[in-house]
């Protein structure tokens, strides 16, 4: 039974970016209010990360207007759109629970910029996906015209079809016209004979 339940907890993990307590992150979040759905930025600190699997969590702490706050997310939520990370800390502790006690420049965390795992690194690699990823999206659109080419080709070989449908019905509508003439002078011709009889024996009388 555990590897069933496995299974369906590995199916509901969704691809993120690597982070840790220490570091800048800016969460894409939705909010539901009423019929209404809108995209709230939550910026802030990593303060720490626990769980795992898809019932991982993490929580963000930000100062607002000199007032801590602090928020936690699961990781995995499919409310989550994105999640940007904006600087890396240079912290080695796995729960940053000293940031509670203090306020101002003192919460601040130092940045890593340079060397293994910094922001430039990050930024190199961010720079990287988004070159590599366009010729991705561009390779279905050059495909695309030649698989409408069939579907263009087609209404004109209906059209020479039904031009040929009409021709031939023009023809036998212009053969069968002779013969409607012929079997309309029939009669006339007949009238024509038996008046010529009646006036011989009239004459004959």
């Amino acid at each position: 039974m555990s590897n069933v339940i496995e299974s369906i907890e590995r199916a509901q993990l969704r691809k993120v970016p690597r982070f840790k307590a220490g570091d800048t992150v800016r969460v894409h979040f939705q909010v539901i209010e009423g019929q209404r759905r809108r995209v709230q930025v939550y910026e802030g600190i990593v303060l720490k990360r626990q769980g795992s699997g898809s019932r991982e969590t993490f929580t963000v702490r930000k100062q607002s207007f000199g007032v801590g706050v602090e928020r936690t997310f699961p990781l995995h939520s499919p409310k989550i759109e994105k999640i940007d990370v904006t600087a890396i800390g240079d912290v080695n502790r796995a729960k940053l629970y000293y940031l509670r006690g203090r306020v101002g420049k003192k919460a601040r965390i130092r940045e890593k910029r340079y060397g293994h795992g910094s922001t430039a690194e990050l930024v190199g690699q961010a720079e990287v996906e988004a070159v590599e990823a366009p010729p991705e999206s561009e390779a279905p659109e050059s495909e695309a015209p030649e698989s409408e080419a069939p579907e263009s080709e087609a209404p004109e070989s209906e059209a020479v079809e039904a031009d040929a449908v009409e021709a031939e019905a023009g023809e036998a509508e212009s053969g069968a016209e002779p013969l409607e003439d012929e079997a309309s002078e029939a009669p006339e011709v007949e009238a024509e004979a038996a008046s010529a009889e009646t006036a011989s024996t009239r004459t004959g009388e």
